[in-house]
């Protein structure tokens, strides 16, 4: 393992694995779920911990420029000092890192209202296979001088080139946010209660979903509930009173329970949030996780054909996630049943596309699911994918072995 310190020690690294032609595996905080900063075809793993500094925070352009290594919530506390905030939330946030974020394209819940990580980088500055530093983007909000290499590296896992420095747009902090949980009877009643929301003109900034399995593994309270949609919503004080009323008087004739939170308490609710990944190891030691996303007119449907298959295999599937932009989050999980659940992975990413979805929202590709880009990508899309890699790293030595 190499742990360089600066941008140039990163280049010679770089430069050494083109002559002696060993792989190159970057690596942020190993928090990826698809399998991409492992060593899997072996080579040196080029971890950034070290590239961790905050190079400046700048109000009046609103940008912030970082190492790799900065861990997401770190620099949310940095900005949050300034008035300042970096919307993408990766529930991972407290300990993944920006260079990974931008690696894998991370979301987080507040990705209906703000968008995803390629939505705030602005610049970077990477180093390529054989030690060339080249710098892309810029600093400025809009820029449209030639084809947009910066948002091409962005989510390519590490496969093109090290990213080692990253140009960010940040906005000013919401002076208030809070939290509205809404309970209810069945999930497919939560999610038409979502629509109901979402189709009367107000926009949260999450809206996210909890089955009954997923409750049942965090040991949420209310008994009676079987989906649980959790909303923040951010903005002037005004603004977000006006809003949570609305929210709750569309809410109130589907949900059995209603409770509004702000503060300490709105953050145990996101805690319920975060910790459902660990949570439901109480109901498989082992588990396939996948990040799909679908039409949201679609998710009910999605919902109710997940359980049948699920039923029919009989295996634990939980589903939750940002069902406000489409995203889930679908768990199998077990014990000694692998093959049983291999096919039923299988199945589900067949529907997921068959109800016009992708099989990745936000954790990428990585090892987990490279065998399954075909069956999204036509032949023609895979054999550019395939150049652009050969020009950007011709002897195939950055991350071996991922996304194609």
């Amino acid at each position: 393992m190499a742990l360089p310190r600066t941008t140039e020690e990163v280049s010679r690294i770089l430069a050494l694995s083109y002559e002696e032609e060993f792989p190159v595996i970057p690596r942020g905080a190993g928090t990826a779920t698809t399998g991409a900063p492992l060593a899997s075809e072996g080579g040196l793993v080029l971890a950034l911990p070290l590239m961790n500094r905050i190079l400046e925070i700048n109000s009046e352009d609103l940008v912030a420029v970082v190492e790799p290594g900065v861990v997401n919530g770190r620099l949310r506390e940095a900005l949050a000092q300034r008035g300042l905030f970096y919307p993408p939330d990766p529930a991972s946030f407290r300990f993944s890192t920006i260079g990974g974020n931008v690696a894998t394209c991370a979301g987080g819940p507040r990705g209906l209202k703000y968008g995803v990580t390629r939505d705030y980088v602005l610049a970077l500055e990477a180093v390529l296979p054989g030690g060339e530093i080249l710098p892309l983007g810029t600093r400025t909000l809009k820029g449209v001088m030639g084809y947009d290499l910066t948002r091409l590296l962005v989510g390519s896992e590490g496969t093109l080139a090290v990213i080692t420095r990253i140009t960010l747009k940040v906005l000013p902090l919401p002076p208030a946010r809070a939290t509205l949980a809404a309970g209810f009877a069945s999930e497919a009643r939560a999610l038409s209660a979502m629509q109901e929301v979402l189709l009367s003109g107000i926009l949260p900034a999450a809206a996210e979903f909890m089955d009954e399995v997923t409750l049942s593994a965090t040991g949420f309270p209310e008994r009676e509930v079987r989906g649980l949609l959790l909303f923040e919503f951010d903005g002037p004080e005004s603004a977000v009173a006006e809003e949570l009323e609305r929210a709750e008087e569309k809410l109130r004739s589907w949900a059995v329970f209603l409770k509004k939170a702000e503060g300490s308490e709105a953050e145990n609710l996101w805690e319920i949030r975060r910790g459902i990944s660990p949570a439901l190891k109480k109901l498989g030691a082992r588990r396939f996780a996948d990040d799909v996303v679908l039409p949201r007119s679609r998710l009910p449907v999605f919902l109710e054909r997940v359980k049948e298959l699920s039923a029919r295999e009989g295996l634990t599937v939980a589903c939750f996630g940002h069902a406000g932009d489409g995203n889930l989050h679908v768990n199998i999980l077990f014990n000694d049943e692998e093959e049983k659940a291999l096919l039923l992975r299988e199945k589900i990413l067949e529907l997921v596309l068959e109800l016009s979805g992708t099989l990745s929202g936000e954790h990428g590709v990585g090892l987990t699911k490279k065998a399954y880009l075909p069956a999204e990508v036509p032949p023609r899309g895979l054999s550019l994918m395939r150049a652009v890699k050969h020009l950007f790293d011709p002897k195939g030595l950055l991350n071996p072995g991922k996304v194609l």
